[in-house]
Order: structure tokens, then sequence, then C-alpha cells
């Protein structure tokens, strides 16, 4: 017997997914009041079933991302964006987990804290790699990361603060599972792709390698499908809503980051550096 499992997005919307990787949306106005998935669900998750919802809305939510032609070979322009977004968001994992845990701790749900802080732990320091491998790179690591917010970044880190600090702030689980399960699907030759970015020869990859398919992070997303899918199905649908809207968010990062040429990428770091842009585009 399958495990199915199902939330409601919003007023029209409904995703369904079950134990054999299968989701599909349903039109909530198609559905009549004793239809089986127009109430809230219930009943326990499965790892399987869990893992096809999130997935399923992950890709709902990105939307179509740019495609025309080839992959775009990686620049140090763009690159470098990646590892200054990469350190506001990683940068905000611990306090923001250990908010919400004070206050699951605060309304009893000692379980929820107790993973937050786990996690907090585990993550700590890690955006410290994204500027060393900035400073490897050639840039001013520390002065690039306080004066330069990537496009697209900032709502998503306004998401992040915001589902942490709720009453019952459950959607944080939902925004680091977007993050953590796109961290393990990077590969070896993405990792060898940037580090053949490096001038000097220097290891540029600490923070992507970490947060890779080479790393920790598959072991992350087995952890994390196993803790959400036994939790209650109220606490499952409002984590799965949570990474609905960060895929969302991030779906429009990417687009817009997409069509910003390297040369106006590259405007924005030299300004940014300023008195300390010796830094060279080759």
């Amino acid at each position: 017997m399958h495990t199915i499992e199902w939330v409601a997005l919003d007023d029209d919307t409904v995703v369904i997914a079950d134990d054999t990787g299968a989701f599909w949306g349903a039109d909530r106005a198609d559905m009549g009041d004793d239809a089986p998935f127009a109430a809230p669900m219930v009943g326990p998750g499965s790892r399987e079933s869990t893992r096809s919802l999130l997935d399923g809305v992950i890709s709902l939510g990105l939307g179509p991302l740019p495609s025309a032609g080839p992959p775009r070979a990686p620049t140090r322009a763009r690159y470098a964006m990646d590892l200054i977004g990469s350190f506001h968001n990683s940068g905000r994992t611990v306090g923001n987990y250990l908010r919400a845990a004070r206050r699951f701790r605060d309304t009893g749900r000692d379980d929820l804290a107790a993973y937050l802080e786990r996690h907090a732990r585990e993550e700590n320091g890690h955006e410290k790699l994204a500027v060393r491998d900035l400073d490897a790179l050639g840039f001013p690591g520390a002065r690039l990361v306080a004066r330069v917010m990537p496009p697209g970044v900032a709502p998503l880190c306004r998401l992040f603060d915001q589902l942490s600090a709720d009453d019952h702030p459950v959607g944080c689980i939902g925004y680091s599972y977007f993050f953590e399960s796109a961290a393990a699907r990077r590969t070896g030759a993405q990792l060898d792709a940037w580090q053949s970015l490096s001038v000097s020869g220097a290891d540029v990859t600490r923070f992507m390698r970490a947060h890779s398919s080479l790393g920790s992070e598959a072991d992350h997303v087995e952890d994390m499908l196993d803790f959400i899918a036994g939790l209650p199905p109220d606490d499952r649908a409002a984590i799965v809503r949570a990474t609905h809207l960060t895929s969302m968010l991030a779906g429009i990062a990417a687009r817009h980051i997409g069509v910003r040429s390297d040369h106006v990428l590259w405007a924005e770091l030299v300004e940014a550096a300023a008195e300390e842009s010796t830094f060279c585009l080759t």
C-alpha cells in the first residue's frame, strides 16, 4: 500500500505525491467538498513520499529556467557572485536556526528545537569558506561580501528571516531543504569547472565542495527527509509551502542574474572593491 501526501499550496492548487516518486497538481475547483484531497493532509509520511512532495513543489516553484543554447561556461565574475550570495545565505543559518529553536523550546516542541540546534552546530562557520574562496580567486573577499548583495539574494534572505521568526517557525526547515537538496546535486565536474578559474592554482571550491555531492549534503538531505516525514501533517504541510515559496524566489533570482552580462557583474565587483580593485579579469 502506497503512502500518499498532499498539500494545498493556495486556494487553487493542491499538490499530491506518493512514494513511487510521482507527483501531480490538482485544481481545488474541480474537487467536491468530500474529495479525499480537499481536506488537509492526515496520517504519517514516508521518506519517499515526502521527497516526492518536496521535490515536486520545487520543480513547480522554479518554473522554466534559462536554457537557450549550451550551458554557459563559468566565469570568475559569476562564480564570485555565487560565492557572495552563498555567504549571505549561509551566514544566516546559525542565527535563524537558534532563534527558531528558542521559540520551539518555549512552546514545548523540543523535537524541533533539538533538530535545529544540532544543525546549527553543523553549519557553524561555513560562510567563512566562501570568503576564503573569494580571496583565493584574487578578490578582496571580506570587502565584497560587506558591500555586494547579488540580485535575488536579498528577497531570499528576508524570507529565511521571516520564516525563522514566525510564531511556529517550522518553515525555516523547508527553506533549508531547498538549498540542501540543490547543493546535493552539485557534481565533481562542476567543482572542476569552478577550480579551473583559479589563476594561482589555489583551492577556490571549499564552500561549494562542502555543499555538494562530494561533501555531506546527500547525508543531510536524507536526514532531513527522515525527520520531516516523521512530523505531524500540519508541520509537513508548512514545510512544503515554505519550500515552494523558496523555490519561486530562487527561480526569479536565477532568471534575473541570467540576463546580466559578465561586464555588468564585473563592474559591480570592481566598484565594490574600491581601492582594493587590483584584481584582473584574466
